[in-house]
């Protein structure tokens, strides 16, 4: 019998270890377009998301002002980063099949699932490739603590599509748009060519996955005749906990559809 997306989405939420969840998250998405290819797209379906995914035992998840701090110029320090962004990308490829199962009665063009199978797709590859990175340095994800808040836009949203839509792709994802180059810079000096090339490859492809946060943030908006701005400041005053830090990268946030009225508002306390 065929799975339903939503239930291929719930699949992945409930598988714990890290390989094996971007190994089923990518064989469904290779599936979901494989069928829309042959213009037969796959139901939709029912299936009730976990509360919180499934997690390996290990990394430990500790309060984020616990995780150690580690200087980005050691050989330790990197391996850290390298670390601290694979958790990070597991996250996503959850918080992307979450936002698939979550929302089942609100209306939404196929194209909607089409973006965030492909995001989630394209997440998946960046753990491994973060995952590929460690092991080549000779250690591998799980192997230090990460931190425990990513899951905490997810619980806070999941009854709000727009807020869920505000706070993951458009604040914490376009976050990763800020950040990265600085990121590559330090591999770079480091002459670890792997971690560069993929860190090139994650820098290109989020700019995709904020535009979609944009994208449908803007159509929910259009659909229920609300202006986008304000009501993005709203929904990230509510849910998300702190103000946005700049410097911002301003180029990628525009590339991707995120004007400066959307994240200079939020950089001081309201």
């Amino acid at each position: 019998m065929t799975q339903s997306l939503r239930e291929m989405a719930v699949a992945v939420l409930t598988t714990a270890d890290g390989r094996a969840k971007t190994a089923l998250s990518r064989q469904h998405a290779a599936t979901w377009f494989a069928a829309r290819k042959a213009g037969a797209p796959l139901p939709l379906g029912h299936a009730i998301p976990p509360d919180r995914p499934a997690r390996p035992d290990a990394p430990e998840l500790l309060d984020p002002r616990d995780v150690p701090r580690r200087r980005p110029g050691s050989p330790q320090g990197r391996i850290a980063i390298l670390h601290a962004i694979a958790h990070i990308e597991l996250n996503a490829v959850d918080l992307h099949w979450d936002m698939i199962a979550r929302f089942p009665d609100i209306d939404m063009p196929l194209g909607f699932y089409d973006d965030w199978v492909k995001a989630a797709d394209e997440e998946s590859k960046h753990f491994n490739l973060m995952c590929d990175c460690l092991e080549g340095l000779g250690s591998h994800y799980g192997a230090m603590p990460a931190h425990a808040g990513m899951w905490r836009a997810a619980e806070d949203t999941a009854g709000d599509i727009l807020g869920r839509l505000a706070v993951v792709p458009m604040v914490l994802e376009a976050r990763g748009l800020d950040v990265t180059p600085g990121m590559i810079e330090i591999f770079q000096r480091a002459g670890d060519a792997r971690a560069v090339e993929a860190l090139q490859v994650i820098y290109a492809e989020e700019v995709g996955h904020v535009a979609y946060g944009s994208k449908w943030f803007n159509f929910l908006c259009g659909r229920e005749g609300h202006d986008p701005q304000p009501v993005f400041l709203e929904l990230v005053r509510r849910y998300f906990h702190s103000p946005l830090r700049p410097p911002f990268n301003e180029e990628k946030r525009a590339q991707a559809g995120l004007p400066p009225d959307f994240y200079w508002p939020l950089s001081e306390p309201a």
